[in-house]
């Protein structure tokens, strides 16, 4: 006999009918962007065919849905279904839910995040419901692992599986691997030990993107062998946000043998360091990386990034010293440290100042201009601005003196350097 319906709350097919009338979800004849009009012949006994309009999307989160309602509604409007989404509901029995999806046969995209199934226990019979699904969504459902292990036995098609705020500090292995499934997202849950990451390894051994930023796991264990044997085929890796605190652990990621894009921000080892400085490290400790926080580590990146890595422990005693530093060293040589170049504007110059035949030193500023100068120039050679003529010669230049006529003119504009000269010259009258 089948459980009772939730009568507090709303069913499937009731939110079905109300989201999908014709007043909320205008009728269309004819082709349109996942638009089926669905045909009454052979729909016998529905209040509902002769109105209702269902997209191969359905989203329905939010509207309080508890149960599901008449099964034979569902399968008579949802055959075309292909994507659903009834999270943020109230679902609570796992047998309501089992009834939607048997209800929809090209179902492959089910969410039911946010829906309360903490506690719920799923029976084989009803798990079979989710056969066909592709891609299933179950954060923040606070699911238990042995209901997530008995879901993913009975999806042979499984390829995505989201199980994100879900509390995990431990998981079980499971006997019967999942061979199909290639991304697994369980991001802010409490997976600290790495012995619980490796049992991934076994239960999809054809992992391909492995989701866990913001678990605050503490370092990456086992061997290159155990490593490359566990994670065989994984491309990629999101690690943002967990406790790494050791140079070992990032030169561990190397020993999978088809990593190419890693996510690293937020981890305690990077924290003393800039962003230019934390980048160059991380390409330089990861030779096969293609992509790293999302950005595409390109070819002269990766060089200068290997040089930069060499230089920057040049002074790291022998025995510090990382393994990826002697193959580098191999590969560019010991380098010398680059040269500091002040870039900074010279502030002052010391020259000569001439004027008939007097010389004196004189240390000028060189943000001031031409007038400013001749000013400071007066009390020097014993002449007004206005009796004056000022020319510079730089000592460098094969040009001869060169007027400085334009009062406004900033001294810096002319390049003067230490040792240049100026040459006063009486006007005549």
């Amino acid at each position: 006999m089948e459980p009772p319906e939730d009568r507090d709350g709303r069913s499937f097919v009731e939110v079905l009918n109300e989201k999908y009338s014709p007043e909320n979800f205008p009728y269309r004849r004819g082709p349109g962007m996942g638009v089926v009009v669905v045909p009454t012949v052979g729909l016998q006994g529905s209040p509902m065919k002769d109105r209702l309009n269902l997209p191969s999307v359905l989203v329905l989160n939010g509207c309080g849905i508890s149960n599901a309602g008449d099964p034979a509604e569902i399968a008579a409007f949802c055959a075309h279904v292909s994507e659903l989404d009834i999270s943020h509901n109230n679902l609570q029995d796992w047998h309501e839910i089992s009834k939607i999806a048997s209800s929809i046969p090209n179902l492959e995209f089910l969410n039911l995040s946010y829906n309360p199934l903490a506690g719920t226990t799923l029976d084989p019979q009803c798990a079979e419901a989710f056969l066909r699904v592709r891609r299933l969504v179950l954060n923040n459902t606070q699911i238990s692992w042995d209901t997530v292990m008995l879901l993913t036995q009975n999806m042979p098609e499984l390829e995505e599986l989201f199980l994100g705020l879900n509390e995990y500090s431990r998981v079980s292995a499971s006997s019967m691997a999942c061979p199909t499934l290639r991304l697994l997202h369980i991001t802010d849950n409490s997976l600290h030990d790495w012995a619980e990451v490796c049992k991934f390894g076994s239960m999809f051994p054809s992992l391909d993107t492995l989701i866990m930023a913001n678990n605050n796991l503490a370092s990456i264990q086992d061997n290159k062998d155990i490593l490359a044997r566990l994670f065989p085929n994984l491309r990629s890796i999101n690690l943002n946000n967990s406790g790494l605190n050791r140079w070992e652990d990032i030169e561990k990621l190397n020993f999978f043998p088809r990593l190419e894009e890693v996510r690293l921000q937020g981890i305690p080892l990077l924290q003393a360091y800039t962003n230019a400085e934390r980048r160059n490290l991380m390409i330089a400790q990861l030779p096969s990386v293609s992509h790293l926080n999302g950005s595409v580590v390109t070819g002269s990146e990766r060089e200068d990034a290997e040089r930069f890595f060499i230089r920057h422990y040049l002074d790291c005693p022998e025995k510090e010293l990382p393994y990826r530093y002697h193959s580098l060293v191999t590969k560019y040589g010991k380098l010398e440290p680059l040269a500091e170049i002040d870039l900074k504007p010279r502030c002052r110059a010391r020259v000569e100042v001439h004027c008939e035949e007097k010389v004196e030193q004189l240390n000028i500023r060189l943000d001031q201009t031409v007038a400013e100068l001749k000013k400071q120039l007066t009390a020097v050679v014993q002449l007004s601005t206005n009796s004056m003529r000022l020319y510079y010669i730089d000592k460098d230049s094969a040009f001869g003196p060169e007027e400085l006529k334009y009062n406004a003119r900033a001294l810096h504009s002319y390049s003067i350097q230490d040792g240049d000269e100026l040459l006063v010259v009486p006007k005549t009258k």
